[in-house]
């Protein structure tokens, strides 16, 4: 059964409580548009200390960032947990000129475009990623 879920961890809010279902349904085109389906998707929201302590704690990386993404499975079904920290999408926001709903937006198919594949280690893939955003954010209808 397909499930696109929110949820907030520590002293976060769900940034889109009034809009939930504007962003599942936009996830959902995104995925229908990659030709893929998604089984059980969580984005858990958070704050910058909560996402350090996991990427320290499984990733043994210390330093601070927007999102980490666990996939459980690969291929056409998707199924993973996206966390992501509402303090880095919001320092993004300021330093990119944008508003917290498009950092946030980009944030969360920038994690869902990893579950489904894509990478952005190199300049290349990096550059397929951000055009892969973009195009993924004109599908949001919805919302804000």
């Amino acid at each position: 059964m397909e499930s696109i879920n929110f949820y907030t961890e520590g002293d976060a809010k769900l940034p889109m409580a009034e809009h939930e279902d504007a962003y599942r349904q936009w996830l959902y085109k995104v995925i229908q548009k990659e030709h893929k389906t998604a089984e059980q998707l969580q984005y858990i929201f958070c704050d910058d200390e909560y996402l350090l302590d996991i990427n320290k704690r499984y990733l043994d990386h210390d330093y601070y960032t927007d999102i980490i993404t666990f996939p459980y499975r690969e291929g056409s079904v998707l199924e993973g947990d996206m966390y992501i920290s509402l303090d880095r999408v919001l320092e993004n926001a300021v330093e990119f000129g944008d508003t917290f709903e498009n950092e946030l937006r980009r944030v969360m198919v920038h994690g869902l475009l990893h579950l489904m594949g894509y990478s952005d280690k190199t300049p290349e893939e990096e550059m397929t990623m951000r055009a892969k955003e973009d195009s993924c954010l004109e599908l949001f209808d919805g919302g804000q």
